[in-house]
């Protein structure tokens, strides 16, 4: 049986039938990822007899009628700065190739006990930050689009191992669009979850303020199921929130009529970066929201600077906080790329964090207002599709073409949601952004435009000829 394009409900209901088995699934990813990985490199580190002992042990609690949900028996990987018990976790840096932790990341335990099946760990930028970069322990992954091509960070092998359905979910974490940048050039779903709503204990900090965790995934459905097996209150995570969490699919299938979307157009419409062809695929978006019932206008927020600017100063500032005894004694063991962006953090000032971490606040409020008034917002993941690798891009810079971190700053949930290929055959999409804790919406309406755009039926690299 061909499985690579089974969605995670598709193989939960084979899997229920007895038409194949979480062991079958297991082995055909394993064979994928042996054919495909060589030389695009998403997994650093390939956990086979641990893939095959979850299947097994899946296979044999659905037989006897122990039925753990609807992630049992469905293969996924981690990106390696999730702490796996007695499994490596690298952070795809030098300084930490002999880390194996004793506990696994709370997300990695409710995988698992989700009845998961783990492959193995993911490349990333170097501390979910330095990157791409070639003098890692680890070569960065590469865009299956077109391999000459970036992935975005810092979940590069995450989107990576998507894009090439390798897996159909993947973990990723987002402090300034690191789910989000890579879903968006991939080609992927990527969730960025409300602030609190998952827990981060066990995943690598790069920001306490602005960290988040979640999946990327090759459907909107693939993302919600995901999302209900993460979602819920860690009491041993500071920002963990104790907030009901809702059934993600109940609504997902209700379209768009009656509601109010918002366009902060002025965040993308005079960028340096921005792509024509990726801004004529929001406003098709638009076009299709708008006939299917819902009510899209433009509105204003403040600038996109000001957001990027808190978001950069309390990144680089807490960054530097984690990192600052290693910087002083292991300088030469981190990437160059990596330890240009965590000095900066060196020459931030008590004043300037507490300058930023105010306007979070008034940028949160500006957010909230808006959502008063819309149901969700709607705007670009990124200003361009996927640069090469001899053409880089400073994700911290303020002309870079990702456009995410605004909602980190502030904790609203975003998903990043693909809706075509560009004129090179790489992906363009948009991103979809809504109320505290309200990810049920972003996936409404997340669903629909998936529906609408036609993404369904994209054919996707290793598609048969």
């Amino acid at each position: 049986m061909e499985t690579q394009d089974l969605s995670i409900a598709e193989m939960g209901r084979l899997l229920r039938s007895g038409s194949v088995t979480a062991e079958a699934l297991a082995r055909d990813a394993l064979e994928r990822v042996a054919e495909r990985d060589g030389a695009l490199h998403a997994f650093v580190l390939v956990t086979e007899d641990r893939a095959l002992e979850d299947a097994q042990r899946a296979d044999a609690e659905l037989k006897a009628g122990r039925d753990r949900g609807p992630f049992h028996g469905v293969p996924y990987a981690l990106k390696d700065i999730y702490d796996t018990a007695g499994i490596r976790t690298t952070c795809h840096s030098k300084l930490r190739l002999n880390v194996v932790p004793r506990e696994d990341s709370v997300a990695a335990a409710r995988l698992r006990e989700a009845g998961g099946v783990l492959l193995g760990k993911l490349a990333t930028h170097e501390f979910a930050i330095g990157g791409p970069s070639f003098d890692l322990p680890f070569p960065p992954a590469r865009n299956p689009w077109n391999p000459e091509h970036i992935t975005g960070g810092s979940s590069s092998g995450s989107g990576t191992a998507i894009a090439a359905r390798m897996v159909r979910m993947a973990m990723g974490s987002d402090t300034g669009g690191s789910i989000r940048g890579p879903a968006a050039w991939c080609g992927t779903v990527g969730i960025k979850p409300t602030y609190g709503r998952v827990s981060r204990r066990g995943v690598f900090p790069l920001s306490w303020t602005l960290d988040h965790v979640g999946p990327l995934t090759r459907s909107v459905e693939d993302a919600a199921i995901t999302l209900q097996v993460l979602a819920g209150h860690d009491a041993q995570d500071p920002a963990s929130a104790g907030v009901p969490v809702p059934d993600y699919r109940a609504d997902l299938e209700k379209g768009v009529a009656g509601l109010r979307i918002g366009i902060p157009r002025a965040f993308f419409a005079k960028a340096s970066a921005t792509m024509p062809e990726v801004v004529a695929g929001l406003e098709r978006t638009a076009a299709q929201l708008r006939a299917a019932g819902a009510m899209v206008d433009d509105i204003e927020l403040p600038d996109y600077a000001l957001f990027a600017a808190a978001g950069r100063v309390i990144m680089m500032a807490e960054a530097f906080a984690i990192h600052e005894a290693d910087m002083q004694t292991r300088l030469l063991d981190y990437g160059e790329i990596t330890a240009g962006r965590f000095i900066l953090g060196a020459a931030i000032t008590a004043a300037d964090l507490i300058h930023a971490l105010r306007a979070r606040r008034e940028l949160t409020d500006a957010v909230n207002a808006a959502l008063q008034r819309y149901d969700a917002l709607l705007t670009l993941s990124t200003l361009s599709t996927a640069p090469r690798f001899d053409q880089p891009t400073d994700a911290l810079s303020s002309a870079s073409p990702i456009q995410t971190i605004p909602f980190n700053v502030t904790g609203h949930p975003a998903m990043s949601v693909p809706t075509g290929l560009g004129a090179n055959g790489l992906p363009i999409g948009v991103q979809i952004a809504g109320r505290p804790f309200d990810e049920a919406m972003v996936f409404r309406i997340g669903r629909a435009v998936e529906k609408l755009s036609g993404w369904e039926a994209a054919r996707f690299p290793f598609s048969a000829s």
